[in-house]
């Protein structure tokens, strides 16, 4: 072999090298970008959209994220199921927050900008709640069939994980979204009772503590599940129809309690369009603006001792 040769030789395997060289750096680059993937969807306790549109301030929705505040606004977004991340929540809460300071410091007066923006903190808070409360009736009208679906599975002769799967097909969001993401859970290697405890975390329900109770004691001794779940349908059915005449019975209530509020602040614009700069003499004194958050306060008092009053724990 000629020295021409050996040159040619040794070139081959230098481009050989390299060429093997950036496909595994590639392969590398590609495997750790999926792990950081996974790793950031298993960390997310909210709910992961399958829409894939892009995602807006995800350098803040980051920082959120990490802190305690964060942490919280997160668990609360995963219980109500929308489609949106805490750092998005966050962006729109400021800037409806500084809507409704500039609005009430226009049509009122400079000094309800502050209330008006504390307002809308207030309602940003009671919106989740709303729609947390509203995913969690719809799940617990939903676990009648969800027991009655995982009876049956048992009586065939399938395994518990296998019959949760088979729920979340089944059945409608939410019920089908919640136990998609148990079985993922349990695809993963997580326990049964961790995957369920962490479902019972994100929508609180006696009913579904019940449920959830009554899986992990049979899965544990090995009990007979089939004459549970088919005891515990019938308890979730009559449940199911007191839970519904207690809110009719009480719907009245409820929308005092609303009312009551939205008078107060229907009052400062009649007020207002009554004598025009009525409200800026009378929060130019130090008096008038005591008098002012006073009975603000008063009228969340009664909010609140509205919605206790109305409230009834089945």
């Amino acid at each position: 072999m000629d020295l021409q040769d050996l040159v040619a030789l040794t070139t081959g395997i230098t481009l050989l090298t390299c060429v093997l060289a950036v496909m595994g750096l590639h392969a590398y680059a590609t495997g750790r970008a999926e792990r950081a993937a996974l790793v950031e969807r298993l960390s997310h306790t909210g709910h992961i959209p399958v829409t894939g549109r892009a995602r807006r301030f995800r350098n803040l929705d980051r920082r959120l994220r990490r802190t305690g505040l964060g942490r919280k606004l997160e668990l609360k977004l995963a219980a109500t199921g929308l489609d949106i991340t805490p750092g998005e929540f966050f962006v729109y809460m400021l800037a409806a927050v500084a809507a409704l300071w500039l609005i009430g410091q226009a049509s009122l007066a400079p000094f309800f900008g502050p209330l008006a923006g504390l307002l809308g903190v207030w309602a940003a808070w009671q919106f989740l709640n709303w729609q947390r409360q509203k995913r969690i009736e719809k799940f617990i009208n939903q676990l009648p069939e969800l027991a009655r679906i995982l009876a049956n599975a048992t009586q065939a002769g399938l395994a518990l994980r296998t019959a949760i799967s088979m729920a979340a097909e089944e059945l409608e969001a939410p019920a089908g979204e919640e136990l998609e993401k148990v079985a993922n859970q349990l695809a993963i290697g997580q326990s049964l009772d961790e995957a369920l405890g962490d479902l019972a975390e994100r929508l609180p329900s006696r009913e579904l503590v019940v449920l959830v109770t009554t899986l992990v004691l049979s899965n544990r001794a090995g009990g007979q599940v089939v004459g549970a779940l088919r005891n515990l349908t019938e308890t979730l059915e009559e449940r199911k129809e007191t839970r519904r005449e207690i809110r009719t019975q009480l719907s009245q209530v409820n929308m005092t309690a609303y009312a009551v509020p939205v008078m107060g602040i229907g009052s400062l614009f009649l007020m207002n369009g009554v004598k025009d700069g009525a409200l800026d003499r009378m929060t130019g004194s130090p008096v008038g603006q005591a008098c002012v958050i006073i009975a603000f306060a008063m009228y969340a008092v009664g909010f609140v001792l509205i919605r206790r009053m109305s409230r009834i724990d089945v």
